[in-house]
């Protein structure tokens, strides 16, 4: 029997990733999927056919392809829609929540990048695709576009409306998604150079910690937001980009190094835990507060 690993789990992958490799996904994600009837009369378990273990009770109506199959279908329209050297170097991250019932990919593509400069700092920044897929009614699925700070590996997702999202039906079709990402790979670049603008934007004079305040309901969490700010701003200036680095560093990491840890509840849930950060932040992004700094 495959064994499910820690909640948070990474396939480290210092080697270019081989988008061809017959065992693509991972052994342990790539279970199928069984029904079976619940005592309740409209509802059903669902299973995992290779353990045998019960991962949720969903609606008699519902379906949903395997992790294996909807993965694969991504990393297959990935390879066909992507050229050679955009796919060059590309790292995989499998993350896994609700005992394998809830999966995401983090892919990251090295090759498509540019760099943000401020007059205190230069950084690389990549392209970024990140899929979600639920089997137990709990998550859709989803497709975001985004990109990594390779300087702090910092994650990003471009805003509160760079995704993909269909029902978790039998009939779920990649052609938005390959429409998608056909586009994202010019807003990428348009993206990176409205963040260069950012890396411009002089916040000196700006009232940060008010402006946090205003933003986020937890004065605790606008506090270690703040003082987040001041770390990066160290580095990178006193400016929105600092500011929006800030953000994503909230983002990637749970732990000392930004004050937000996250406790391990033992309930299988940190992954999720942390991609809703990244949802987060990229609401705060698209707020009018921050986007007004503009003219800051």
């Amino acid at each position: 029997m495959a064994q499910l690993p820690h909640t948070y789990h990474k396939e480290k992958n210092s080697m270019a990733f081989d988008f061809n490799h017959p065992n693509i996904v991972p052994e342990y994600m790539d279970f199928e999927v069984e029904f079976e009837p619940t005592k309740v009369k409209d509802k059903k378990y669902v299973i995992n056919a290779t353990s045998g273990e019960y991962l949720g009770v969903v609606g008699n109506t519902f379906t949903c392809a395997s992790h294996g199959d909807f993965y694969r279908g991504v990393l297959d329209t990935v390879t066909e829609e992507l050229s050679d050297h955009e796919l060059a170097n590309a790292n995989t991250h499998w993350r896994t929540a609700r005992n394998g019932a809830w999966a995401m990919l983090d892919i990251t593509l090295p090759n498509m990048k540019t760099v943000i400069e401020t007059d205190k700092h230069s950084t690389e920044i990549g392209n970024r695709i990140i899929s979600l897929h639920g089997i137990d009614g709990s998550c859709s699925n989803q497709v975001y576009f985004g990109a990594i700070d390779f300087f702090c590996t910092n994650g990003m997702i471009r805003g509160e409306y760079d995704k993909v999202r269909k029902k978790n039906t039998s009939n779920f079709t990649m052609e938005s998604f390959i429409y998608e990402l056909t586009r994202a790979r010019k807003d990428f670049y348009e993206e990176a150079s409205k963040m260069q603008v950012w890396a411009q934007t002089d916040l000196k004079y700006v009232d940060v910690s008010s402006l946090l305040d205003s933003m986020i309901a937890s004065k605790r969490k606008s506090e270690k937001m703040y003082s987040l700010y001041m770390q990066e701003a160290s580095q990178r200036g006193h400016n929105k980009w600092a500011l929006y680095s800030a953000f994503t560093n909230y983002a990637s990491y749970a732990d000392e190094r930004n004050g937000f840890n996250l406790r391990n509840t033992g309930n299988d849930t940190q992954a999720v835990s942390m991609w809703s950060r990244e949802q987060e932040v990229s609401k705060w992004v698209s707020d009018d507060r921050f986007i007004q700094l503009e003219a800051a």
